[in-house]
């Protein structure tokens, strides 16, 4: 295990003169929360593109060269919590924000399953508090400023992020060092946020079952986890998304106002559900709205 921590350490340093995007396993020393995987339970590619079965999470680098200190971005694919859509919300969002002078780090987290956790409901959380602390702790070897660090979430990855950004003061993870676990800002694309009237069923299913408790729902419906402490955030969303009602944003949005928390909304009239960097119905493009939210924001300073 030493040996294997010692090449990890090593690796997330030669990362930093390089493009290469090496995986870097979020858990050298055992995975928490997890049972030994089933033999039919093996990763692999679904139709859509996106990964499932994932039983050990990673996170990927996409650093920048030179010895400039950057904000940093943990970006979290969707896929209805039954696959990560690693490409489209995942290595093309990340090597977007490497274009603005931005690192970005792409997660390929645990789907919850009763296979491999003994509480899927956590699984999740866990990989994307275990990743920002990762990229909080490696800060130094990887040129990234501790103080910039914010995460965006794509569909039921916007969940997972916006989950997040208002479950920071309920860990699930150790945290030895009392690193924060709290995100900078946060970037919600057509996110999944509430797990009530407007959810999306099957993100709701697969994260906390078919018979959820009140208590269980509440917890994860995420407007109503909004304090004054939660991150600025950032959202786009579609009208006509049929998969994800645009109610999810704006409860948020709104819930964020009542908070006094900063917030900007985008909303267009077409695109549908799960456009990525692009929707083919506007020449608008989301992402400079979010570059320019940034920097407005002081996050793009070098």
């Amino acid at each position: 295990m030493k040996i294997f921590a010692l090449s990890l350490i090593i690796v997330s340093g030669a990362l930093v003169h390089s493009f290469a995007q090496t995986p870097v396993p979020l858990y050298p020393n055992g995975i928490p929360n997890s049972k030994p995987a089933p033999a039919w339970y093996k990763e692999s590619r679904s139709q859509w593109g996106g990964i499932t079965n994932v039983s050990v999470p990673t996170l990927t680098p996409y650093l920048l060269k030179g010895g400039t200190v950057h904000t940093a971005v943990l970006v979290i694919p969707g896929g209805g919590y039954s696959g990560v859509a690693t490409g489209h919300e995942g290595d093309s969002v990340a090597r977007a924000f490497n274009k603005i002078g931005i690192a970005a780090f792409v997660l390929k987290y645990r789907l919850p399953s009763d296979s491999i956790m003994h509480d899927k409901t956590i699984g999740p959380l866990q990989d994307a508090q275990s990743a920002l602390l990762m990229m909080r702790k490696n800060a130094k070897q990887w040129n990234i400023d501790p103080a910039r660090v914010g995460v965006i979430g794509f569909s039921a990855g916007g969940h997972l992020a916006s989950t997040l950004g208002t479950h920071f003061d309920k860990p699930v993870i150790r945290d030895n060092g009392n690193i924060s676990l709290r995100p900078d800002f946060m970037a919600l694309i057509y996110p999944v946020i509430t797990f009530g009237a407007f959810t999306h069923a099957g993100s709701r299913e697969n994260l906390i079952g078919h018979n959820p408790s009140q208590q269980l729902i509440d917890l994860y419906s995420n407007e109503k986890q909004i304090t004054a402490e939660t991150p600025p955030a950032f959202l786009v969303h579609a009208e006509d998304d049929n998969v994800v009602p645009v109610q999810n944003s704006l409860m948020f949005y709104d819930a964020l106002l009542k908070n006094k928390v900063k917030a900007e909304m985008h909303i267009y009239t077409a695109g549908g559900h799960g456009f990525g960097l692009y929707n083919a119905t506007t020449k608008d493009y989301w992402f400079d709205r979010l570059k320019e939210w940034m920097e407005a924001n002081g996050w793009l300073k070098q």
